[in-house]
């Protein structure tokens, strides 16, 4: 099988069903935010040598393609004519519990907040940080894409919740690598 179709060459694409789209429509914007966040979530991976980290990550990355294969999935298109699901899984409260025990444990061995916190420090935490900005971003396009198509609301609330969780992981693996924080202090400016 070739990696290229041409079927896309006029600006159109296929939907999970079948549907072809614009791919400047808001669903495709949406799950191709989704792809760009797993991307940046696979660098910051690529600096991190915590092994618990990185299997919590590579579970995410299998959410998020999880998350996406819904986005790309018009509602009218996610039962099949037999009555089964098209899609073999889907996200859950089970999923979303699971970031937010994460960053319980994670948050236990942290310092509590005081400022923000300026978007930075090594490597990882910087690839982790410019990950959640666009988790931020995949979560707005979703909630733009909710305003004219139906997304189930567990979509939305993984996103919400994944952008906590790599906020609270950037903190932790600065701790971890010993990289100091760097706060937004008004009265230090």
């Amino acid at each position: 099988m070739k990696i290229y179709t041409k079927t896309g060459d006029k600006g159109q694409t296929a939907l999970y069903g079948g549907t072809r789209v614009s791919k400047a429509s808001a669903r495709v914007d949406s799950y191709g935010n989704i792809d760009e966040l797993n991307s940046f979530i696979g660098i910051a991976k690529s600096h991190i040598e915590d092994e618990e980290v990185l299997r919590q990550l590579k579970k995410i990355q299998f959410d998020l393609f999880t998350v996406g294969s819904e986005a790309a999935t018009p509602v009218d298109k996610l039962m099949l004519a037999n009555g089964k699901s098209r899609l073999p899984i889907i996200i859950s409260e089970t999923e979303i519990e699971e970031l937010e025990q994460w960053m319980d444990a994670f948050d236990e061995k942290l310092e509590p907040l005081q400022y923000f916190i300026l978007p930075g420090g090594g490597k990882s935490a910087t690839f982790l940080h410019a990950a959640r900005t666009i988790c931020r971003r995949a979560e707005r396009s979703l909630v733009f894409l909710n305003e004219s198509e139906e997304v189930r609301p567990e979509l939305i609330k993984y996103l919400n919740r994944l952008s906590d969780y790599l906020f609270v992981l950037a903190r932790y693996i600065s701790k971890l690598n010993n990289e100091p924080e760097e706060y937004w202090n008004p009265n230090e400016r």
